[in-house]
C-alpha cells in the first residue's frame, strides 16, 4: 500500500454484506470497489472538480498526438549535458 491511501475496515450486517455482494456481482465488480463508487457518489457535490483550461487541453492535446517522437531519458543530467 503506498502513502496515498488508507485502508478502513467495517463490520456490517449478513444482510448488508448479501445486499453489496449481490450488487457488486450484477455489476461485474469487486465489492471493494463498489462501496469506493457509493462513497464518491455521496460526496461529489461536497468537493469542487477542477477542469483543465483549454489552452491545457490543447497543449495535451498536442502531446498525446506527438506521443510517438518521444524519446526514453534514463540520466536526466547526461541528457542535458549532451544536447
Amino acid at each position: 500500500m503506498n502513502g496515498n491511501q488508507a485502508q478502513v475496515k467495517i463490520s456490517l450486517s449478513e444482510q448488508l454484506n448479501g445486499i453489496l455482494k449481490h450488487k457488486a456481482q450484477r455489476l461485474g465488480v469487486p465489492v471493494t470497489q463498489l462501496i469506493k463508487y457509493i462513497i464518491i457518489k455521496d460526496i461529489e457535490d461536497e468537493y469542487p472538480i477542477y477542469f483543465a483550461s483549454p489552452q491545457l487541453e490543447k497543449i495535451s492535446e498536442k502531446a498525446v498526438k506527438e506521443l510517438d517522437k518521444s524519446i526514453v531519458v534514463n540520466n536526466v543530467d547526461e541528457f542535458f549535458q549532451n544536447l
